[in-house]
């Protein structure tokens, strides 16, 4: 008992006192840095050096970002090359005599080092693939490396080494249109790797050209040439790949997704921390839909709508606000629910958090994969313009009415995203554990919490707020399902229609936004889960009397982002071991 106070007053002893949100700022070593920091600022400043250096200036679309040349064997060396020493270094930090602070610090560095290998690793088993498809690679790489430092070349010869790598390319086309197709991903990566080449190409002729006369007389011509048949021959590629068998086929969604399977989606859930298999997560979600249906029952009587939820709903959907006044309406919910915040001394909120937060209007074409509003630092809100067809328009209006938003407006601003972000760019920074089950599921929390603390002011609002918690149930369940192979896209949409009451329109764009936008596997089922995780360990820390409610919310921001086994680790000073692996079974499934 000693041990957890001790270290939630530690964890949670800062206090914002300025006019401007300025904070005065514990001396206590663990209140921003750990045994561990100075490894971890340092693998991050040395992970920029190579990755910066090894870049181009170029437009690479290898395996990772723009300009990265993520597809350089070269690149991929060293990089393995610096984990293998920080892993090193850090097996010799001494764990055992580590803060808590320390040891979180220390495990989940360590798990980073090791996905970032196996990343690596992946990669270049995926470049072995394709090197039979870029036979000039290393003609190009051997031109760049002077280059890095600024030698001296000479330009008749490296116009004809241009036109080597020339005739390679073009023989590579020829040989390329004798297949008849190519794996989709390895014809990407191979697509991506050729743009990586172009980038060096770009990067090597505009250092010289315009400089070195004798370059600039005789190279131009012959790098047109060469960068103009790289670019066909990156379309060529592009063009030969065929999805792989395990893809889904269209079912009339037009969402095309690809589903992950059982045995990645566990290895996944381990690497979060989530010591449940996907069917129990299931299990977990259709234990809160039930708790929600019998709410939602509860408040549609209340409506005097009998058992007709559809219908309580559809009251509900037609309250919309006139076009035009949504900024307004949206800007009205925040101040309730910070007054509420407020009022129940809930947290500590920077005077400056709450002054820095904007606002914008989502576009159309961004709205069909973001069909609510989304927050951070600024609050992006999904409403219908003048270009949107007339059907459209409405589906988007019924679906952001003012009741369905009372839940997400502080999930987006504050207590949720915008704090979130505030807070982790000035709570240890050097802390790069960040995760959806942080992230979405804080958010997600707040939204349960704010209903046991009676926020939603009548049934009205009660309807509202468990519209947004069916879908995160929902989400759950449609993601997991369609990720073990046993929902289609369309029966997920249908799903969020029927079960949550979802504008159809917006159903569809849930589920495009879910399997074709960018999302990991985890990150739809992390909003429930997450926030479960957080109301567990509420439960355990403060119904125990053990902390406050606002000890306990001001400490999970200053930890910083990570997973939420982590915290409680740190929150409640366990001793754990350098081979700590998950165990919290943090929901009663019984």
């Amino acid at each position: 008992m000693r041990s957890i106070l001790k270290t939630a007053i530690i964890t949670a002893g800062y206090c914002f006192i300025t006019a401007t949100g300025g904070a005065q700022i514990s001396t206590d070593l663990y209140s921003q840095a750990s045994e561990m920091t100075n490894i971890m600022v340092q693998y991050n400043a040395d992970r920029g050096s190579l990755t910066r250096f090894y870049a181009t200036a170029g437009e690479g679309r290898g395996f990772g970002r723009d300009g990265q040349n993520t597809s350089s064997p070269e690149r991929r060396l060293r990089l393995l090359k610096l984990i293998d020493d920080y892993q090193k270094m850090t097996g010799r930090a001494g764990f055992d005599k580590m803060n808590i602070n320390g040891k979180v610090d220390y495990i989940l560095f360590m798990r980073n080092l090791d996905d970032e290998k196996e990343r690596l690793l992946d990669e270049g088993k995926v470049y072995d693939q394709i090197t039979r498809y870029l036979p000039f690679a290393s003609r190009i790489a051997t031109l760049e490396k002077p280059r890095r430092r600024g030698l001296n070349v000479n330009g008749e010869e490296v116009a004809k080494e241009l036109n080597g790598i020339f005739h390679q390319v073009v023989t590579a086309r020829t040989e390329l249109k004798k297949e008849p197709t190519i794996d989709l991903s390895l014809a990407n990566a191979a697509s991506g790797a050729v743009r990586d080449l172009q980038g060096v190409l770009k990067n090597y002729f505009n250092f010289y050209n315009g400089y070195d006369p004798m370059f600039s007389w005789w190279v131009p011509k012959t790098y047109t040439t060469v960068d103009s048949v790289l670019n066909l021959y990156a379309g060529d590629l592009r063009s030969k790949g065929k999805a792989p068998a395990s893809t889904q086929k269209d079912d009339g969604s037009g969402i095309n997704g690809n589903p992950v399977g059982r045995e990645e989606l566990i290895r996944q859930l381990k690497r979060e921390f989530i010591p449940y298999s996907p069917e129990e997560l299931v299990a977990i979600a259709n234990k809160e839909f039930a708790w929600c249906d019998a709410e939602l029952l509860k408040a549609t009587k209340e409506m005097g709508f009998g058992s007709d939820w559809k219908a309580a709903q559809e009251k509900l959907k037609n309250a919309y606000v006139p076009a035009g006044k949504q900024p307004e309406a949206m800007l009205d919910l925040y101040n309730q629910s910070v007054e509420f915040l407020k009022k129940n001394d809930l947290l500590t909120i920077p005077e400056l958090a709450e002054e820095t937060w904007r606002v914008y209007m989502m576009s159309p074409e961004r709205q069909l994969v973001a069909p609510f509003f989304l927050g951070g630092e600024s609050l992006i809100i999904s409403y219908p313009t003048n270009t949107m067809e007339y059907e459209d328009k409405l589906m988007s209006m019924r679906g952001n009415n003012p009741f369905f938003s009372r839940a997400t407006v502080h999930h987006e601003l504050i207590a949720g995203h915008h704090l979130q972000q505030y807070m982790t760019s000035r709570n240890k920074t050097y802390r790069n554990f960040g995760t959806p089950f942080w992230t979405e599921g804080n958010s997600l929390y707040w939204e349960l919490l704010l209903w046991d603390l009676k926020f939603p002011r009548h049934a009205e609002d009660r309807m509202g707020m468990l519209f947004w918690r069916m879908h995160r149930c929902a989400r759950v369940i449609f993601s997991l399902n369609y990720h073990l192979g046993n929902w289609t896209p369309q029966q997920c949409i249908d799903f969020l229609v029927d079960r949550v009451g979802h504008e159809r329109a917006n159903a569809e764009g849930e589920v495009r936004r879910s399997f074709v936008g960018g999302y990991p596997p985890l990150y739809q089922l992390a909003y429930m889960i997450g926030g479960m995780q957080l109301y567990s360990l509420k439960k355990e820390l403060v119904d125990s009397k053990k902390m406050t409610l606002k000890q306990f919310h001001d400490a999970i921001f200053r930890e910083n982002a990570m997973p939420i086994e982590m915290l409680r680790a740190i929150l409640t000073n366990q001793q754990i071991r350098a081979d700590f692996k998950t165990n919290w079974r943090f929901y009663d499934l019984k």
